[in-house]
């Protein structure tokens, strides 16, 4: 206050620097910010009480072993975070290789642009970076790394909807605006073993590639302590619908909505593809599956417009296929905090949401009559 009120004593341009403390007057913060910076409900007299373990390992947790298993196997790979070591997963790798892991602060434009340096120079460039904050680099990101055919991976934490972050952190829109960037490879992995799989499938990819994944836990399916690769571009069928009669429905799923495209596959009779890839798609086992179904129903937590089901939509035009499309996804609006599975049912992306659209839009004879508990 005394250095306030002696500025507005003078005259002239003037600059106040304050330096700031994070968690100033609650001794608890200030001596562990790290662990203070986004708490939920918690005691101040007693301060965070430590949790247990999780029952499952979180979707960061496995690019975080990804990260320091592939920086041992290849020693040009960097690490780069915007100043976001501990919730991108990047503690362990930061204390194993040092000299080769880069906090740019809160710069996310700059990130970008020193990793399309680094890749300038025969490194290979690991970016971690939240979905939402990519959008901050999105300049930086065509000029500097798509436009050169830079080899950068990019890995996208909190993909979709996060929950108590609410709106400002919502991963709705990567999809829509990576897939339209020349040179650019999209990745949705639909659990924590294919997440590892794309990871290294992403990294050994000879260009810009981006791996998106949500906050959290997935299935819990158990990662392979290998570094190998899947095929780029080519889905993955998870469920045969019991008859091949060119009727029912097909179920193309992009990322974790895998799951619940699967319990209402169950109730419908519908075969299930997981996509994998966004770009590039796979235009081979769209065009089959069309042939092959009634109707195509793509699943994503993304944003719908110019998402993964316009992807999906495109090929058909483009090959002249006439087939309805039902495209499940997040609206055209910002969508508030909450539980993650109570924002997804919500917006019909849980199993009951699926099924429901399904029936709502194709006749009965495009779907079974069975109820969920028949079909189970």
């Amino acid at each position: 206050m005394p250095t306030l009120q002696n500025l507005r004593n003078q005259s002239g341009p003037m600059f106040l620097h304050v330096v700031t403390r994070k968690g100033q007057g609650y001794k608890l913060a200030e001596a562990d910010p790290v662990l203070y910076h986004g708490p939920g409900k918690f005691d101040p007299a007693v301060g965070i009480r430590p949790a247990g373990a999780p029952a499952k390992q979180s979707f960061t947790q496995v690019f975080g072993q990804w990260l320091c298993d592939m920086g041992a196997a290849d020693p040009r790979l960097v690490g780069i975070t915007p100043a976001m070591r501990e919730g991108s997963g990047m503690v362990e790798f930061e204390q194993r290789f040092p000299t080769r892991y880069f906090d740019v602060g809160i710069a996310e434009q700059h990130a970008v642009t020193f990793a399309g340096g680094i890749a300038c120079e025969g490194q290979k460039p690991v970016v971690a970076i939240y979905s939402t904050f990519l959008q901050r680099a999105y300049d930086q990101l065509i000029h500097d790394v798509a436009l050169q055919n830079l080899d950068v991976t990019f890995a996208l934490d909190r993909a979709g909807l996060v929950g108590a972050d609410g709106a400002t952190h919502a991963g709705n829109y990567d999809i829509a605006f990576l897939r339209c960037i020349p040179n650019m490879v999209v990745a949705t992995p639909s659990d924590e073993a294919e997440c590892r799989l794309l990871l290294s499938t992403c990294y050994q990819y000879p260009g810009p590639a981006s791996v998106r994944y949500p906050r959290g836990a997935g299935t819990g399916a158990t990662p392979s302590v290998t570094l190998e690769t899947v095929p780029l571009g080519k889905a993955v069928v998870r469920r045969e619908r019991a008859a091949d009669d060119g009727e029912g429905v097909v179920l193309m799923a992009f990322g974790t909505r895998l799951a619940a495209a699967l319990g209402a596959a169950e109730a419908i009779d519908a075969t299930v593809l997981d996509m994998r890839f966004v770009k590039p798609i796979d235009r081979e086992a769209i065009l089959e599956q069309a042939a092959r179904h009634a109707a195509i129903v793509t699943v994503e937590e993304g944003s719908v417009m110019g998402g993964a089901g316009s992807a999906v939509t495109e090929v058909l035009n483009d090959a002249g296929v006439t087939v309805p499309v039902l495209q499940l996804g997040l609206p055209d609006v910002f969508i508030d905090h909450g539980e993650q599975s109570a924002l997804l049912a919500a917006q019909g992306l849980d199993a009951a949401g699926i099924e429901a659209a399904v029936r709502a839009r194709f006749p009965a004879s495009a779907v079974s009559a069975a109820p969920r508990e028949a079909a189970a």
